[in-house]
């Protein structure tokens, strides 16, 4: 699990809006960061694809995490991504890059 985190925090929290100018995270001990909170699902929900469709990988992210989302009404509407403001949808494509290249030992 611990290479998955490095690989997330080198490759997605770097360039994440809600980090620093050094790539740490801005977020206060009162907001949460989905993609970190929710890592070992998107981890599993990664690794059940094996596909080059990223909205397969969506698909299967909406149903599994986003439908127990707090931030979300049901899988299909959530304030935080209308407000393009989730993290977890926000960097997704960069997530499961990241997650392939870690299996792949790439990273």
């Amino acid at each position: 699990m611990q290479r998955y985190i490095d690989a997330i925090r080198k490759n997605v929290c770097a360039i994440c809006v809600d980090s620093d100018d050094d790539g740490d995270c801005t977020l206060t001990t009162k907001e949460l960061c989905a993609v970190e909170y929710y890592l070992p699902k998107i981890l599993e929900v990664v690794h059940s694809i094996d596909s080059d469709d990223l909205a397969e990988y969506h698909a299967k992210l909406k149903d599994t995490i986003c439908a127990e989302c707090a931030a979300s009404d049901d899988k299909d509407h959530c304030y935080l991504r209308d407000d393009a403001n989730c993290s977890l949808d926000r960097y997704f494509s960069l997530i499961v890059e990241t997650i392939k290249k870690v299996d792949q030992g790439v990273i």
